[in-house]
């Protein structure tokens, strides 16, 4: 190894010791490479290094939201949800290729790094992740840019969420992608049936009442459609009551329980004022 090598890999070593390192590099006028972390000569330049930042390389893309490295980590994106790809257990849903194939051009042959939250897996022992590529481009956020993806938050996981809703607003408003699919049109409460009401909704009304039980709190549409929040997550809410008489759109996975259509409330992200409401 040669002595401007051996200098660099001294200074590299070092590094982790400093918050925001930052490497300068220069040439004498011999022609030697010379390394610091101060800036000591006019012709330094920053030397680009990433302190601690592993980086895997991409073995498969399995869907819009979800990839398998080749060390065999399985990777859900946090903070966002794509539509779904045909598979055994589910069938395509309107956009979903499209986010697919994104991904899929992003990293093909690609190395990402990995940012965890709170939690670090889910039930299905995926590594839950916020995902960069090593130019730094954040892939979660730019699917939600790109309209291929909506925001999906799962307290206590709560990374990026105003960059990801503000980057949704956008995209809604440009009508791009998925936006500009009738699927993702909002409806109307009252027409949620046994044929529809399967999948991500956004769904319209007016609040007609607060009703509380034990583990939740119900906002209702009527005594048939509501939205349900954890009372584990109430703090993160404003107050509840305050939407009562409301004209609200309600974002989420509905459920059906015998006549009574349910759809879960996990952030106040998932709830829009009709004023506030894109047309």
């Amino acid at each position: 190894m040669n002595k401007y090598k051996v200098s660099l890999v001294c200074v590299l070593a070092l590094l982790p010791a400093v918050v925001a390192a930052e490497v300068y590099q220069w040439i004498d006028a011999q022609g030697k490479h010379h390394y610091s972390d101060r800036h000591q000569q006019d012709n330094a330049r920053i030397l680009a290094v990433d302190v601690g930042l592993t980086y895997y390389a991409v073995e498969k893309v399995y869907d819009g939201d979800t990839i398998l490295l080749k060390n065999g980590q399985k990777v859900r994106f946090l903070g966002v949800n794509t539509p779904e790809v045909a598979g055994r257990h589910n069938d395509a849903e309107q956009g979903g290729e499209e986010a697919k194939a994104w991904l899929q051009q992003l990293l093909q042959h690609k190395k990402v790094r990995l940012e965890v939250d709170v939690e670090q897996q889910d039930k299905y022992q995926r590594t839950l992740a916020h995902v960069f590529t090593e130019d730094k481009q954040h892939v979660n956020l730019e699917l939600v840019r790109q309209g291929l993806a909506t925001v999906n938050i799962y307290p206590p996981n709560l990374k990026y969420i105003e960059a990801l809703s503000m980057a949704q607003h956008l995209a809604e408003q440009e009508r791009l992608g998925i936006w500009a699919y009738p699927d993702y049109a909002p409806q109307a409460f009252q027409s949620l049936n046994n044929k529809n009401y399967k999948g991500w909704k956004r769904i319209t009304g007016q609040i007609q009442a607060l009703k509380g039980a034990k583990k939740y709190i119900y906002l209702q549409f009527s005594d048939s459609v509501s939205l349900r929040i954890d009372r584990k997550t109430l703090d993160l809410f404003p107050t509840l009551q305050g939407y009562v008489g409301k004209n609200i759109e309600a974002r989420g996975w509905v459920s059906k329980n015998k006549d009574r259509y349910v759809l879960n409330l996990r952030h106040p992200a998932d709830l829009i004022l009709k004023h506030d409401q894109l047309e």
